[in-house]
């Protein structure tokens, strides 16, 4: 992380670790690193610690904000430079971020258990036989692991309770579709199909 030394005369100096964000300097305690010196503000200066550098910013300082001597408002900080608020000096040891995103390991589910007719029962709801999967994640899905949306006017729509994408039937699952004869006989009444009753 980005580091700042500050000496104390003779001896070790003081390290200062910034902080990610905003790290206020000032001799108000209050501040993430409080400078108790009289030529210091009591609200002196930021440091602003980003995945790119550090950005230091003068908050209107009394006695000033420099950098190798030279007074600035605005600066971006690198390493091996002498930073000095008001008398008080401190190194600029470095300036690296390291920003680490842990790694999360998935557990990789068991298959599912096949049946001897074929089916496979649920790893979620043991007992269950499957009888969707999902299109996203392909997760084979029981009755309980589909959430059912009606919608007003329109059809239900099933997602699955993992990733909430849509789901579809199994192939073994589907309904058989309806032929176009059985299905206009059940809509329209036909005056040339009559009942044996009727002969």
């Amino acid at each position: 992380m980005a580091r700042l030394l500050q000496r104390h005369g003779v001896g070790e100096p003081e390290v200062l670790e910034l902080n990610l964000g905003v790290n206020l300097f000032g001799r108000d305690p209050k501040n993430h690193f409080a400078v108790d010196h009289p030529t210091v503000s009591s609200r002196h200066c930021e440091l602003i610690l980003t995945a790119d550098g550090v950005l230091l910013r003068d908050l209107d300082s009394t006695n000033g904000t420099f950098i190798n001597g030279a007074l600035v408002k605005q600066a971006v900080l690198q390493a091996g430079q002498r930073l000095r608020l008001g008398d008080v000096e401190f190194e600029v040891e470095a300036i690296d971020v390291h920003i680490a995103i842990p790694e999360i390991e998935r557990p990789i589910p068991a298959p599912p258990v096949v049946l001897p007719d074929g089916a496979m029962l649920c790893q979620r709801h043991p007992g269950a036989k499957v009888t969707h999967r999902c299109t996203h994640c392909h997760s084979v899905l029981c009755d309980s692991c589909v959430t059912r949306l009606r919608r007003k006017g329109g059809k239900t729509l099933k997602l699955c309770k993992l990733c909430s994408h849509p789901v579809e039937l199994l192939p073994s699952e589907k309904p058989k579709k309806k032929s176009f004869l059985s299905k206009l006989t059940s809509t329209i009444k036909l005056p040339f199909l009559r009942s044996k009753k009727e002969v």
